[in-house]
């Protein structure tokens, strides 16, 4: 048979009140945190629907003297480039950046940084490299970071050793040179740097490398974007992207990312032009430029990264009409399971939301994905994993985008219960029973009313004596089965002790038959011990068991029973002997 399955699906964008959003907290260091490295990265957690961060870090509660507003796209962490100072109180700020809204500033966590006790290590080359040729002889000079250092010391010489242009020089600051003169023509320049702190120059010495001059040449100016100009928002997903011409460049090198420190778009790719076309960014995000014009004579020296953002896509983003938060991805309902009864052909999943469009997968082992339907319904015929796609087709600045929301579900196969059977155990008057049986479903129980209370256990306890009829229903709508019980032989029938002592009272063990009839309901008992251990099977005919065990009287102690019924129901319970 065909079973329709009907998931409701409410569709509807998402909306969280602009002061809801949290605020992202540090995790490393945490707020309070003491002797944390100069040369720490600080890392917070993001936030759902936080567009970008902007983190400033300074000395004082809301300085900058650190760092000042550094927009960082929507990564979560941070190394300030030039480390910290050490043995100070560090304040961070933490600001969610909007596109079309007003930031939100977070509120200042602080630490304090370690005392560095130790010189720092030397540090390398940036640019010219060691042994590098043909150098512009108007090149600056850089260098890395050297994690705690205050400070460095350079020394430039036109011999190994020398300090003819400049003798032992002190840079704080920026790891930069300029020098005031330019450089001997075709010449050997060589270059000793000795990063220094308060415990002194590096140790041991830093070695001195070199590099060669060539003949004089200009350098390129650097580029500005044009299209789109820096701080651009809204930008198309599939934009031109055009900055300004540099007469003296043969060639620009272009990196984007999506945070200052990634490459993940573009990663130092040359052009001949001032243009190139980028397609499929993603919505929602800020990209981070960086334009380098390069000549015979070198790169275009201190060129600043330059930002755009690209349309507000599916969300969440902010609405500043509303003042509320948009999410224009369809919300899904789907089930994590749905049923497949083995004694149907086929089911048809059917969604009644409001979404622009469908699609229904069929996943392989590798997540290999097969199209079965691009409606609102899919016809399934076996088990398995599928996928469920909803989306709405929205157009922004002339693009038009899909927002997509999805969600793997199992078809799993389940049945009505078979084989239904009861075990009835008790002693006194109280009887358990406990329902048993076949099947693959997944199965809740009910007692007396099909319609009742069900419950996830198979056991029911100190149910009354009677006719009674339990239900077994499987979760998944494949059905419910039922079986009767009628007590056909009691506990009642079985002594609770007996005294094997010879006096010919209750000298055996056996079942009483019923005063009204006198028939015995019961084909064979068995006795066991506390351990579980069989003793012996004795015959409802006979006189019973004597308290013995292959010739031995067995100790005084509680015995426990079972029988099987002549309508194949067990019964259990114990007796005690004593002696």
């Amino acid at each position: 048979m065909k079973k329709i399955l009907l998931i409701h699906i409410i569709i509807f964008c998402g909306y969280m009140g602009y002061s809801q959003l949290d605020c992202p907290r540090l995790l490393s260091p945490m707020n309070g945190d003491i002797d944390v490295a100069v040369d720490a990265t600080i890392s917070w957690n993001g936030i759902v629907g936080a567009p970008s961060y902007l983190i400033s870090i300074g000395t004082t509660l809301g300085g900058t003297d650190i760092v000042n507003n550094q927009n960082v796209g929507n990564a979560t962490s941070y190394q300030p480039p030039l480390g910290l100072p050490e043995n100070t109180n560090i304040f961070v700020t933490i600001t969610i950046f909007f596109f079309n809204a007003e930031n939100i500033i977070c509120a200042t966590e602080t630490f304090r940084t370690e005392d560095v006790t130790t010189p720092p290590a030397c540090t390398t080359p940036r640019f010219p490299e060691a042994g590098a040729t043909n150098v512009n002889s108007g090149t600056s000079i850089s260098w890395n970071y050297a994690p705690t250092a205050t400070g460095y010391r350079l020394s430039i010489g036109t011999t190994p050793g020398g300090t003819d242009i400049l003798n032992n020089e002190n840079i704080v600051g920026a790891p930069f040179y300029q020098p005031l003169v330019d450089l001997p023509l075709d010449d050997e320049i060589f270059v000793t740097i000795i990063p220094y702190n308060e415990n002194g120059n590096a140790s041991p010495s830093c070695e001195e490398y070199s590099f060669t001059t060539g003949a004089l040449a200009m350098l390129p100016g650097c580029a500005s974007l044009i299209s789109p100009i820096n701080g651009a928002i809204n930008v198309p997903l599939s934009p031109l992207i055009e900055w300004t011409a540099v007469p003296e460049a043969v060639g620009y090198r272009v990196t984007i990312g999506t945070t200052p420190f990634n490459s993940n778009v573009l990663d130092n790719v040359t052009f001949t032009e001032n243009r190139t076309v980028v397609v499929d960014f993603e919505p929602n995000l800020t990209f981070f430029i960086r334009i380098i014009p390069f000549n015979a004579a070198g790169e275009a020296l201190g060129c600043t990264q330059q930002s755009f953002s690209t349309i507000l896509g599916c969300g969440p983003y902010f609405n500043t009409t509303t003042g509320e938060f948009v999410d224009l991805k369809p919300e899904i309902n789907i089930p994590d399971t749905v049923p497949f009864c083995i004694n149907e052909t086929q089911i048809t999943v059917e969604t009644e939301d409001t979404a622009d469009g469908y699609r229904w997968f069929k996943l392989d082992q590798n997540d290999n994905e097969t199209l079965l339907s691009s409606t609102d319904q899919v016809t399934l015929t076996e088990g398995g994993r599928y996928l469920y796609e909803a989306f709405n087709t929205i157009s922004q600045s002339g693009s038009t985008i899909e927002c997509v929301n999805s969600k793997t579900f199992n078809v799993t196969t389940s049945e009505v219960a078979r084989n239904l059977s009861l075990k009835v155990t008790g002693q006194n008057g109280s009887i358990d029973i406990d329902v048993l049986h076949d099947g693959i479903g997944d199965y809740e129980y009910a007692i007396d009313d099909e319609n009742g209370l069900y419950q996830a256990s198979a056991s029911f306890n100190n149910i009354d004596p009677g006719l009674h009829t339990f239900f077994v229903r499987d979760k998944n709508g494949c059905g419910t089965a039922s079986i009767k019980f009628e007590q056909d032989i009691s506990l009642e029938g079985f002594p609770k002790f007996f005294t094997p002592n010879g006096d010919g009272i209750n000298d055996y063990w056996q079942i009483i038959p019923p005063p009204n009839n006198g028939e015995i309901q019961v084909r064979q008992i068995e006795i066991y011990n506390r351990y579980g251990n069989l003793i012996v099977q004795i015959d409802p005919s006979t006189r019973g068991w004597d308290g013995n065990f292959n010739g031995q009287p067995l100790p005084a102690s509680d015995y426990w029973f079972k029988t099987i019924s002549v309508k194949n129901k067990i019964i259990q319970g114990h007796f005690t002997l004593k002696r």
